[in-house]
């Protein structure tokens, strides 16, 4: 084992000694490497930026993995046992959606549906349904005259939803649910409802199916939740002062779900107590990296077999060099032959010379790829949040080394094989 140790330790002060005096060769080995080995860490580096970018997208819409949904038909006797049992808690928020109209009262708002501001017209007109559940498209009679109103989701909170799906703060401050409710519904805006308030001037005025009587909401904030609909969160407690719990409900286009940890009783005592009443609910536990996990990994394969096309040009790039080297080197190989150096440690010398020049070189391309990112996220931060507190990738540095250490082998070995082939004799020719 010693012997091993001083073989290995002879070869890499031999190396580096080479690569000393022929420092032109080896700039041009680490040159022809150089894009190979970045090409690599560059991909490596993206792809877990851009899983990073999809799963925070994901986060936004679903939740974070391991929250658990609850998901029901919109009744009035399911939104009573809702409010029975949800609110006040921490390990569960419940979220109840209908539409509301802020602007002019008794008018069409300019985005039936809520639909987004960039498509109006796209999803037609609002739907009508009735006790039974038939529905049908309301008519234009029906839907009033044009006048400056828009359209929202109007979503209410029975507690703070952040924990369970992260949303971005754009401005303004999100819903305290640690304070009395208002008579005035506090609102939250998502940054498609924000665009409905730039381009329309419309009145400080809401709407609700079911309300008592028309709010004047308070804006107070605006979200990024990844949604693509013009929305609004509300908390639930400044709702019922308008409607109660069993009017706020639409069973043409009404959301009502629940939002819990994985180990909340809450599952539980709802589930028994729908189950009562006919009403099944469905629960779905968010796994949104082992959903994406076959599609992020053929991404990663593709982008890694393309970088390695170009790695292996400069494993070309460093053979060539090698191959030079060696051939101008054979007098001294032969020379060490016949002084008793042996074949495996001639071949250690080359192959030690070409491992180094692929971990400088790896060092190089990390320490690059380091430095730009952190310039990306300095000029890009603040309009891409997804960049925001990225740091690089150890996994990137750690495919740099190793794509530098096989580029080294793989470029060093015919050189260090056929310099452990140099017969005694070529030295008694010189």
């Amino acid at each position: 084992m010693m012997r091993l140790s001083g073989r290995f330790r002879s070869a890499l002060i031999i190396g580096l000694q080479g690569i000393r005096s022929r420092k032109t060769r080896t700039l041009l080995s680490m040159v022809s490497l150089f894009l190979g080995v970045l090409a690599v860490v560059v991909v490596q580096a993206g792809a877990s930026i851009a899983e990073r970018a999809l799963l925070a997208d994901m986060e936004l819409q679903r939740g974070i993995d391991g929250t658990k949904v609850m998901g029901m038909a919109p009744q009035p006797r399911v939104s009573e046992i809702i409010m029975d049992t949800v609110p006040g808690r921490d390990d569960a928020v419940a979220v109840v959606g209908v539409s509301a109209i802020i602007g002019e009262p008794g008018v069409r708002p300019v985005n039936p549906n809520a639909s987004p501001f960039d498509e109006i017209g796209f999803y037609g007109m609002p739907m009508v349904c009735d006790a039974t559940g038939n529905c049908r498209e309301q008519t234009s009679a029906e839907a009033g005259p044009e006048g400056q109103a828009i359209e929202v989701r109007l979503t209410a909170l029975t507690g703070d939803i952040r924990q369970f799906k992260p949303f971005r703060p754009e401005s303004g401050q999100w819903l305290d649910f640690g304070s009395m409710p208002m008579m005035a519904p506090r609102l939250v805006l998502n940054k498609e409802a924000v665009k409905g308030f730039e381009r329309y001037k419309v009145p400080a005025e809401m709407r609700v199916p079911g309300a008592s009587a028309n709010m004047t909401p308070q804006l107070i904030g605006v979200v990024d939740d990844g949604d693509y609909q013009p929305r609004a969160y509300v908390r639930m407690d400044e709702m019922a002062n308008w409607i109660p719990a069993t009017k706020l409900v639409d069973p043409s286009m009404g959301e009502m779900n629940v939002l819990m940890t994985g180990n909340t009783p809450v599952e539980q005592v709802l589930t028994s107590k729908l189950k009562a009443i006919n009403a099944e609910p469905y629960v779905e536990l968010i796994n949104s990296r082992k959903d994406q996990e076959k599609e992020l990994a053929l991404m990663r394969l593709i982008f890694l077999s393309m970088a390695g096309l170009v790695l292996l040009i400069g494993v070309a790039g460093i053979l060539n060099v090698g191959l030079a080297t060696v051939g101008e080197r054979v007098e001294e190989f032969a020379l060490r032959r016949a002084v008793g150096t042996p074949r495996a440690l001639l071949a250690g010398i080359v192959l030690a010379e070409t491992l180094i020049t692929g971990l400088l070189t790896a060092a190089l391309a990390i320490g690059v790829s380091a430095v730009a990112l952190k310039g990306v996220v300095m000029v890009a931060g603040n309009s891409e949040p997804f960049l925001q507190g990225v740091v690089f990738p150890w996994d990137a540095g750690v495919a740099g080394v190793i794509a530098g250490l096989i580029a080294g082998v793989l470029g060093g070995f015919v050189p260090a094989v056929r310099a452990a082939g140099i017969p005694i004799a070529t030295v008694m020719r010189a």
